[in-house]
């Protein structure tokens, strides 16, 4: 097995590829909001403390086991106690249904950069280039479809074709495909940024912006959503739970300094997140709209900043071109966290089906992009963000709580920590700072935010999310409770298809980590 499957051609290709699934549009446009809501310097410091506390320990393990084991999510839980498969394919859901509404949000930046143009004739006129996405996309912003527009809207449907061609043309020979694309996919962004970063620098009044990007306000150390917010966006942007990080891991080889090497991701990770407030609050301060910045993603890239744009200077085509570099770097941020989604949920399914890699990831691809069309009608934009809301906030946090409870409490984290320091000439993983974490600190506190946001969901919105926005009950079930109950139960229709399976001969792979060698 292990002398057929992929391997990457270097460390320095597995360190870009796992950047690029880290580093995403979370990165360019919810880290900056989120600095900005919580005073800056204090989110600087949570996120740093969240980092370090279940950030890197949970990184490091799933790289570790996925290496040992050489399997994807599924295999590699199993491989440390056979009824944890069950968490693997947890997280292989999450990352099946992300990638679904990520490819959608992706199409809307694919669609932005191509009419970045009418940025030319925006100038000066924020309210015009604020409606320029809303109105292309043809959104209600309710769940009532028969509001605001039309089922399908064609321009969507048409970059969404790009962003899953794009996708597969990416990985469509695994690691050797992803290693050409992501040394162009990871600099590119940060070079992006960095013509950015320049340009707000010079606008008046950027200092203002580093103040309030640097400057923390202590207060805010008491309020619990900072720290819910600042741990959950730790654990989301390292892609954890997700499936990803197995299935990269699983391609390395078996000389790996895992240690070092996710030291680098993470550091990379926050760093390019910095980059990006900078970015922000640096132009929001130039501009005159420094209180704008706003947690939402969705209205920072589609909304806010276009208005932004208009007010950078009073030449037309510098503000079009500034328009296209912006969001040219979304769309280079969005490429590399799309096809490592894929990449995890296919291989963890041709790994457990012996099924054709390359076969398998072009029906995957069609079946994700016929998904996407719940999202691109009128009411696409509130259908994402219920499933948004809803996988990051309850699946995701519950697959990373129970990766933690099977490596701390029903395996021996010792054995981890021995794979994760294997390789090590310099930095090794202290074993404190690992077991404490992987045995309290990250199932702790991943299970206090779960029940935290149950808790809001059920007794402080009457069990309905984003009621005040025109979100029905009905759209809560199909696109929030029911996709829930399928990243949870996906693991029984697996067992039923091996069922069947087995009747024709199939044999489940056995994984046992004890007879694997280093």
């Amino acid at each position: 097995m292990d002398e057929k499957r992929d391997k990457w051609s270097s460390r320095t290709t597995f360190i870009l590829g796992a950047v690029g699934s880290a580093v995403g549009l979370g990165n360019a446009w919810r880290f900056p909001g989120l600095a900005a809501k919580y005073g800056g310097g204090t989110f600087l410091l949570v996120y740093i403390i969240a980092m370090v506390l279940i950030g890197v320990p949970l990184l490091m393990a799933e790289i570790a086991i996925a290496r040992k084991t050489q399997q994807s999510a599924p295999g590699s839980m199993r491989a440390l106690n056979k009824k944890a498969e069950a968490v693997g394919w947890l997280s292989v859901g999450n990352g099946l249904t992300i990638s679904v509404y990520y490819a959608v949000v992706f199409a809307w930046v694919i669609l932005m950069f191509i009419l970045s143009y009418k940025f030319a004739g925006f100038t000066g006129d924020p309210a015009a280039a604020s409606s320029l996405w809303a109105s292309t996309i043809n959104t209600s912003g309710t769940t009532s479809i028969g509001d605001g527009g039309s089922w399908i809207v064609w321009p969507v449907v048409g970059c969404l074709v790009i962003a899953w061609a794009s996708c597969w043309y990416c990985i469509r020979n695994g690691t050797s495909s992803v290693g050409k694309v992501v040394k162009y996919t990871v600099s590119l962004p940060v070079i992006c940024l960095l013509i950015l970063a320049v340009r707000g620098f010079t606008l008046p009044n950027a200092m203002d912006g580093i103040a309030k990007l640097f400057t923390p306000v202590f207060s805010a150390l008491g309020n619990p959503s900072l720290w819910i917010d600042a741990f959950g966006q730790v654990f989301y942007s390292l892609s954890c739970a997700m499936a990803i990080m197995f299935a990269y891991g699983s391609f390395l080889k078996k000389d790996a300094n895992i240690a070092a090497d996710t030291m680098i991701i993470a550091v990379s990770d926050f760093a390019i997140s910095l980059l990006s407030s900078i970015v922000m609050f640096t132009t929001m301060a130039g501009v005159g709209m420094l209180d704008n910045i706003t947690a939402s993603g969705i209205g920072t890239a589609f909304i806010v900043y276009p208005q932004a744009i208009t007010l950078l200077t009073g030449v037309p085509w510098l503000n079009a071109a500034f328009a296209y570099v912006f969001y040219f770097c979304l769309a280079t941020l969005a490429i590399d966290s799309l096809f490592s989604l894929v990449e995890g949920s296919v291989t963890s399914f041709s790994d457990k089906f012996h099924w054709n890699k390359k076969k398998t990831l072009i029906y995957f691809c069609i079946a994700e992009f016929a998904l996407g069309f719940l999202f691109v009608g009128s009411a696409g934009l509130a259908f994402l963000d219920i499933t948004d809301y809803f996988i990051n906030g309850y699946p995701l946090l519950l697959a990373g709580a129970l990766e933690a409870v099977v490596i701390g409490w029903f395996f021996k984290p010792k054995k981890v920590l021995d794979q994760i320091n294997l390789n090590t000439t310099g930095f090794k993983m202290p074993k404190v700072w690992f077991e404490t974490s992987i045995k309290y600190f990250t199932p702790i506190l991943l299970a206090a935010i779960l029940i935290w946001n149950l808790y809001s969901l059920i007794f402080k919105n009457g069990g309905i999310y984003g009621a005040g926005d025109g979100y029905a009950l009905w759209a809560n079930i199909i696109f929030g409770w029911a996709v829930i109950l399928f990243n949870i139960f996906l693991f029984l229709i697996i067992k039923l298809i091996v069922k069947q399976k087995a009747k024709h001969g199939f044999i489940e792979d056995e994984i046992e980590w004890d007879k694997i060698a280093d």
